[in-house]
């Protein structure tokens, strides 16, 4: 055989080789896989019929939702008065913001007050509108005292926070704060059943204008108060997106704050339509998460929506990776152990009356 078509013959077989490593070891490598990924398919297709009638993802979240608070105004923060994880009680005061025009108007509304007063005093009156003109007083001084009540209680919740207060002197301005609020309650009460008695006279001219001024304080008292963002609950911080010195913009997507009651967590899960029907309030389930593998906590489902909408959680599961319809149903977790606000895990309901008990 001549040397040439022996050299072409050799070439040909090494090329055939390197086709054969090329096209073929891939493909019966990617056979594998697909077989691989198609039994793990099947076999979480197949958890539904392991005893639990639905399966779903979900996330945890505190059991009184989670409270996201923006900015009320655009302004600068003034100042930033928790960390994240800082435990705060129903009105204590988170972020502040620029004050002084909101401090002018209220001194010059406190400015028209003394003014007006005075020259309401200047006119004397008897009778039933005497009890009347001093229960509109009691109602302004009362006002007063909240503000200035409220005032001490951020100032004692600063100073705990920085160790230079105790918990003692905070719970004592937190509860003159509650009697103050009581008194101006019963204040307002007293003064509206003596404006509603028929016997009682419509206030002068003068006394008029007194409370057209008072009004107009309680207006830049409020403006002034909009200032300050305070805790709707009593609450942990989950989330600080706030720094001193930048500007706080309504409707923005990030939240200045972040709240929420961690003493008690829930899952809010999203199942399929399909699954709708084998979900049912007070129906058994348990949780699972990837961050603590071999451990199940247990719960109990607390509301089923009444809509099926598209879905807002993401997951992991096959079924996550389309488009699909779902509802959401909300499980009450009786010991959430080292769970945190915001996992991801998955939520496995199981049949009406099965007991059902964490690992």
């Amino acid at each position: 055989m001549p040397k040439h078509v022996s050299a072409i013959l050799i070439a040909l077989v090494l090329i055939g080789g390197i086709a054969i490593r090329t096209f073929v070891l891939p493909r019966d490598t990617q056979d594998v896989a697909c077989t691989a990924a198609t039994a793990s398919t099947a076999n979480e297709a197949s958890i539904i019929h392991q005893g639990w009638d639905a399966v779903a993802p979900g996330r945890v979240e505190p059991r009184t939702g989670e409270f996201k608070i923006s900015a009320p105004m655009m302004g600068r923060i003034s100042a930033v008065l928790v960390n994240p994880a800082d435990k705060v009680f129903a009105g204590e005061a988170l972020i502040s913001f620029d004050d002084a025009e909101a401090r002018a108007h209220v001194a010059s509304a406190r400015a028209q007050i003394a003014v007006r007063k005075r020259t309401r005093d200047e006119q004397r009156v008897t009778g039933r509108a005497a009890d009347r003109r001093k229960a509109e007083d009691a109602v302004a001084d009362a006002a007063d005292s909240v503000i200035s009540a409220r005032a001490r209680v951020d100032k004692a919740a600063i100073a705990r926070r920085q160790s230079a207060a105790s918990e003692i002197d905070l719970e004592a301005a937190r509860k003159a704060l509650a009697e103050a609020q009581d008194r101006l309650t019963q204040s307002r009460a007293d003064l509206r059943t003596l404006v509603a008695d028929p016997a009682t006279p419509l206030p002068t001219q003068l006394e008029g204008q007194l409370n057209i001024a008072r009004a107009e304080l309680e207006a830049a008292e409020a403006g002034f108060e909009r200032l300050t963002i305070r805790s709707p609950i009593d609450a942990t911080v989950l989330q600080l997106n706030a720094k001193v010195g930048e500007f706080g913009t309504p409707g923005s997507p990030q939240p200045l704050v972040a709240l929420g009651d961690v003493s008690a967590l829930r899952v809010r899960a999203e199942i399929d339509e399909h699954d709708y029907g084998a979900v049912r309030v007070g129906q058994p389930a348990v949780v699972r998460s990837d961050a603590f593998r071999g451990r199940e906590f247990a719960g109990a489902v607390t509301s089923v929506a009444p809509i099926v909408q598209s879905g807002r959680l993401g997951g992991s599961s096959q079924r996550n990776l389309t488009d699909v319809d779902v509802a959401e149903v909300l499980i009450d977790l009786h010991e959430p152990g080292p769970l945190a606000v915001g996992m991801k895990l998955d939520v496995y309901f199981g049949r009406l009356g099965t007991a059902v008990s964490a690992k």
